[in-house]
């Protein structure tokens, strides 16, 4: 595993998708974006077609995916619902039939903050969602991602400072608390990116997650008017404002374009990325950048793996 030691790139926080991919020719090359049809995910989605790349989008609304996208060129929109395992089973064996490599994963759909909602067999929404339902995708995906020989990205979200894994209670059947079950699901993103790249890297695929950073989208859809009005998302009228320190969707979408074909990362893998870097360590004194111990633990990310592995009942490399 690389260390979480910033490469020193030419790219930053206000570094836009345009920037990052300006001389990066993609052609023929497959990338999978899920959630790559709102939000940062629309602006990915353009930025790896203008580069060349034939860009899947699997989607939970497919009608609304065929709207967003309308006008970009090499684009496919599949049906899938990462919250229903046999949607994800579906989605994965369509592309597996199509006998086409696949050579850049950004696993960017999610849900923030939501109320308690059950899924599945009764699952965490947020951890169901973010997670598991990446989890199946990548695994069931593995043979064609392998032959790609590509990255993985997962998106994950400075968010996962609210919380590691809650070992004792990972659905919290007791006391939910959104943002400690969204910071959870955060946190297990990039503990997915540490242990798939440990597994995958001898097979030539790395893996990073990163935090995009804060960007006005539907993400934030279940804020409270309170919480809306305390970002500075909206004056207390409920009209719109430009919140400070926010990322546009451009901006947002760098990040994981970056991890997705920068030469910097060549060789290297399992680290969490801000602002188009690996990012430090984050700082003891609780400052609001870096990854916390808890989301780069190789320990942890073992567990988890282990765990998503049993609930889900896939794991492409358990024959390994």
């Amino acid at each position: 595993m690389t260390s979480q030691t910033p490469l020193s790139s030419p790219f930053g926080a206000t570094s836009t998708a345009a920037e990052v991919l300006e001389g990066v020719d993609l052609t023929g090359k497959l990338a999978v974006v899920t959630g790559g049809y709102s939000g940062i995910g629309l602006a990915t989605t353009r930025a790896l077609t203008r580069a060349g790349a034939h860009v899947v989008v699997p989607a939970r609304r497919p009608d609304t995916a065929e709207e967003a996208l309308a006008g970009v060129d090499d684009v496919e929109i599949g049906t899938l619902d990462l919250a229903d395992l046999d949607s994800v089973r579906a989605f994965a064996d369509r592309m597996t039939a199509s006998g086409r490599d696949i050579h850049i994963v950004i696993d960017g759909a999610g849900v923030m903050a939501c109320p308690e909602t059950r899924v599945g067999p009764g699952w965490e929404a947020q951890f169901a969602t973010n997670h598991l339902g990446h989890f199946a995708l990548v695994n069931r995906l593995w043979p064609a991602i392998e032959r790609g020989g590509g990255r993985v990205v997962s998106v994950s979200s400075i968010g996962h400072h609210n919380a590691g894994m809650n070992w004792a209670d990972v659905q919290f059947t007791e006391g939910y608390d959104r943002w400690l079950a969204y910071g959870q699901a955060k946190t297990a993103n990039a503990l997915f990116a540490v242990h798939l790249d440990r597994l995958a890297a001898e097979r030539g695929v790395r893996a990073f997650s990163v935090h995009p950073g804060a960007v006005n989208s539907p993400l934030l859809r279940h804020l409270s008017q309170q919480e809306r009005i305390a970002n500075g998302l909206v004056d207390k009228d409920g009209n719109d404002l430009e919140p400070s320190g926010f990322k546009t969707p451009e901006q947002g979408a760098s990040t994981q374009l970056w991890a997705a074909t920068s030469p910097l990362l060549d060789g290297k893998g399992g680290v969490y990325l801000e602002d188009c870097d690996i990012a430090p360590p984050a700082p003891q004194d609780g400052g609001r950048y870096g990854v916390k111990p808890w989301a780069s633990d190789p320990d942890q990310a073992a567990r988890l793996w282990a765990l998503s592995a049993e609930l889900t009942g896939v794991d492409a490399f358990s024959s390994h």
